[in-house]
């Protein structure tokens, strides 16, 4: 099915940051590019800080975190759901039952998320983008750990995602939840980070062929049932989401993940193998600078770009 893209044009930029560059073009040519770089490198020592298995790998211990030679803490807390203060709580514990993260400044928030973080993400690392979560939508957090495993496995793992290959304890643990809460007759707000975003789109397919295989739903009575999920991904590692669903994908041109193994940016030749979901909104955006990293950020990036929901799905950005 094809998506409602309000943004397959070629990538554009802000008009104020468009002066900026003009100026500083006909100045230095090479003006715009130097600060982009600049900014690239400046971002670096918060990502040594946030990922040594990556930044400090010339060391032996790193390079065995690396390979997941010491990932057994966090294979331990794989699929499990995540609330207030890194608490974890089994499969299968009703998201009621859970302590949220609040926004700072609101601790009764009238809506929950249920988010799922992308690889390389320690629990710390999942509880620091739920509290940026529930300050950008005014919700409380559920998160739903994506464990770590080391690069090497974690990339692996993303292909097995992919392929719906393999066990994947995050993907089970989500989908037995979102199953719950539908035949509960409760609606849910899935958000997708990353492998995150891939870990959703196969979850919502588990659950969409266990309503026909089990429950004996038709297609459209699924469709119709899934609706009362929302969904919103940013730089998102998957390429298709069931219909049924109502979808808002962030995906900034910029952001390699995305643009090459997710829904692909504003010029992609390989769109017509790609499916957003029936009546997707797919928000693109060109935003950030030479670091690719920087540039798949959600708390620094991502979350700069999302609107309320229901604004989203109008295409008010």
């Amino acid at each position: 099915m094809s998506p409602v893209d309000r943004s397959r044009t070629l990538p554009t930029v802000p008009p104020s940051t468009q002066a900026r560059t003009s100026a500083t073009a006909l100045k230095n040519p090479l003006g715009a590019v130097v600060d982009a770089a600049k900014q690239g490198l400046a971002d670096l020592p918060r990502f040594v800080k946030m990922g040594k298995d990556v930044f400090e790998a010339s060391h032996l211990s790193e390079l065995k975190r690396l390979f997941g030679g010491d990932a057994k803490p966090a294979r331990m807390s794989d699929g499990k759901l995540v609330g207030a203060k890194g608490q974890s709580f089994p499969p299968g514990t009703p998201l009621s039952n859970i302590p949220g993260v609040m926004p700072t400044d609101n601790p009764s928030p009238s809506k929950t998320l249920l988010y799922v973080n992308g690889i390389m993400t320690p629990m710390a690392g999942q509880l620091s983008e739920m509290q940026a979560i529930a300050n950008s939508a005014d919700a409380r957090v559920v998160g739903i750990h994506n464990a770590t495993q080391g690069l090497t496995a974690d990339l692996a793992q993303c292909v097995g995602d992919k392929l719906d290959k393999g066990s994947n304890p995050a993907v089970d643990t989500l989908a037995d939840t979102i199953y719950d809460e539908l035949k509960a007759g409760r609606e849910v707000h899935l958000m997708g980070y990353s492998q995150g975003g891939l870990i959703t789109a196969r979850a919502l397919q588990d659950v969409q062929n266990r309503l026909r295989i089990e429950d004996g739903m038709s297609q459209a009575q699924v469709e119709k049932l899934m609706g009362k999920l929302d969904v919103e991904t940013f730089g998102a590692a998957s390429t298709r989401y069931p219909d049924g669903p109502n979808y808002v994908h962030y995906v900034n041109n910029a952001d390699p993940v995305p643009t090459l193994t997710g829904l692909g940016g504003s010029v992609d030749p390989l769109s017509f193998l790609k499916d957003a979901g029936k009546g997707a909104v797919v928000h693109r955006f060109t935003d950030g600078n030479l670091n690719p990293i920087s540039n798949h950020m959600l708390d620094t990036l991502y979350l700069k770009h999302r609107v309320d929901f229901d604004e989203a799905r109008a295409g008010r950005f």
